[in-house]
């Protein structure tokens, strides 16, 4: 029996619930995405895949480009993520790839990007994630990290390459389906919680806790109603293009029939002199060509950043509501001088 792949099989049978992130990893992250800000950033993760965890040790940033040259860039990509992995391996720090990091600005990462980088890492490694990291919202006091992956029905669907609606229905497939969230949990050692122990402020409240309770959050708001409008002018644009499509495939149909109809009645005249009938349908006629059908992907992904928006709009809404009682409540028991 082969112990090695029955264990390896073990694994990838196991579902993924938890990704766990060393505090020290997380503070990189953090550093590269808030150096590079308005710039969006991405990194190499690595780490560990133990049964249904994912632990994150190490990460390094990626190179950012520097000429116009993309295959030039790609190339000196790939020579220094393998020298920056092999200098890690002699330090005898784990060098396994477990997925990459990106920023985004306000949640703006659902896009065909981030699908096909999905793809070209599951050849390789089965269970990768991409951690997600917005110094955006996080700059309001509260962390904004998720660790998310694509959903193996929604691979099967995509690899056909016929994302279709007769696909998508046949598949039982919902923009919902196409991102799994996984929990995100971060772990420190002993002596780290130790020494952060010995750090902290003596102070009752830290700067974080007076950002959490800032009255202004119409930047922030504005920000999202702006790109809610754009989604829903993309989604109204992708609604067209799909109606435009409905038509031609109907006027197809009227022509086809008419078509039809009209080489039957060749046909009779001709068996009345006694010709050999035409046949009905030739292949080589323009009219019996089908028409391709639009790819649903980019509604399906703009549906969920509408949704995604939404849910940011209603968190920022609540919070903003909720300070702004909690300082009435306070200016009201406040006894006047």
């Amino acid at each position: 029996m082969n112990f090695a792949k029955a264990a390896t099989e073990k694994v990838q049978d196991t579902p993924l619930k938890t990704v766990q992130i060393d505090g020290s990893v997380l503070l990189r992250i953090v550093k590269h995405c808030k150096e590079c800000v308005p710039n969006l950033v991405t990194g190499q993760l690595l780490g560990l895949d133990i049964g249904s965890t994912l632990e994150v040790t190490s990460c390094f940033p990626f190179m950012s480009r520097n000429t116009e040259d993309e295959e030039q860039d790609e190339e000196e990509a790939a020579n220094y993520q393998l020298e920056v992995m092999r200098c890690l391996r002699e330090v005898n720090v784990d060098n396994n790839t477990v997925g990459w990091y990106q920023s985004t600005y306000l949640g703006s990462f659902q896009t065909v990007e981030l699908i096909e980088t999905f793809l070209t890492y599951q050849e390789n490694i089965k269970r990768c994630v991409c951690i997600i990291y917005d110094p955006l919202r996080s700059a309001q006091g509260a962390l904004s990290l998720r660790a998310i992956r694509l959903t193996e029905k929604f691979m099967d669907l995509y690899r056909d390459t016929d994302f279709t609606a007769e696909r998508v229905l046949e598949k039982g497939l919902s923009w919902g389906d196409i991102f799994q969230e996984i929990p995100v949990t971060i772990s420190n050692s002993a002596l780290v919680s130790a020494l952060m122990g010995q750090l902290a402020p003596e102070a009752p409240a830290t700067q974080a806790d007076y950002d959490r309770v800032g009255l202004s959050a119409d930047g922030l708001l504005e920000k999202n109603m702006e790109f809610l409008t754009e989604c829903m002018d993309d989604l109204q644009m992708e609604q067209q293009r799909l109606a435009f499509h409905q038509r031609n495939l109907a006027r197809q149909q009227v022509q086809q029939a008419q078509w039809i109809q009209k080489r039957r009645a060749e046909n009779l005249t001709r068996r009345s002199a006694g010709q050999e009938p035409l046949p009905e349908e030739e292949p080589g006629n323009p009219l019996f060509k089908s028409l391709p059908e639009p790819s649903r992907l980019d509604t399906f992904l703009i549906c969920n950043q509408v949704n995604n928006y939404c849910s940011q709009i209603n968190q920022f809404s609540t919070q903003a509501l909720t300070r702004l009682y909690l300082m009435d409540g306070i200016q009201k028991d406040t006894p006047s001088p």
